[in-house]
């Protein structure tokens, strides 16, 4: 509940004392601009990177690999892109931190170990479900002697522009 009021009261008040603040050092409607170039920027960057890492996925499924960037890495780039969206100062710096390559591997790595840490104190529980099994927790060890799945792609068919019923 405190974490909702911290995001939902503190940190808009803050943003619009610093956007109150800062049109007053450099004037209204350069604030203006300044909060519409970071969306405008926020947005392309957003699209840039969230289809690179969704580019990513598809090759690295083709291949019948797992990715090298996760859901997290998707998951904060959307965050990213809807906080440049948002104006004010401080949500701007977190949605570029989170949208450049360098700094969201950082952050994501941060993120895995605050996930690790609590599946490993048991805060988080995971289950996995292979038909009716349900197990608690996660076998590495059966996950990396199980075989590799087989890709059969199937036959190509020439249709020569004929529709097959």
């Amino acid at each position: 509940m405190r974490y909702l009021v911290l995001l939902f009261v503190v940190v808009p008040l803050g943003e619009l004392y610093l956007l109150l603040a800062l049109g007053g050092l450099i004037g209204f409607w350069p604030t203006v601009g300044i909060t519409l170039m970071t969306a405008i920027a926020g947005s392309a960057l957003a699209k840039r990177e969230g289809l690179r890492v969704w580019r990513a996925w598809q090759e690295a499924l083709s291949r019948a690999e797992t990715p090298s960037e996760g859901v997290l890495d998707g998951l904060l780039v959307l965050v990213g892109g809807t906080l440049l969206i948002t104006p004010g100062i401080v949500t701007d710096v977190a949605g570029f931190l989170l949208l450049i390559p360098w700094s969201r591997r950082w952050i994501a790595d941060q993120v895995r170990r605050q996930i690790d840490a609590r599946i490993a104190t048991g805060s988080i529980g995971v289950v996995t479900m292979a038909g009716d099994d349900v197990r608690g927790g996660f076998d590495a060890e059966a996950f990396r002697a199980a075989p590799a799945p087989r890709v059969d792609r199937g036959a190509v068919v020439e249709t020569s522009g004929e529709s097959l019923d």
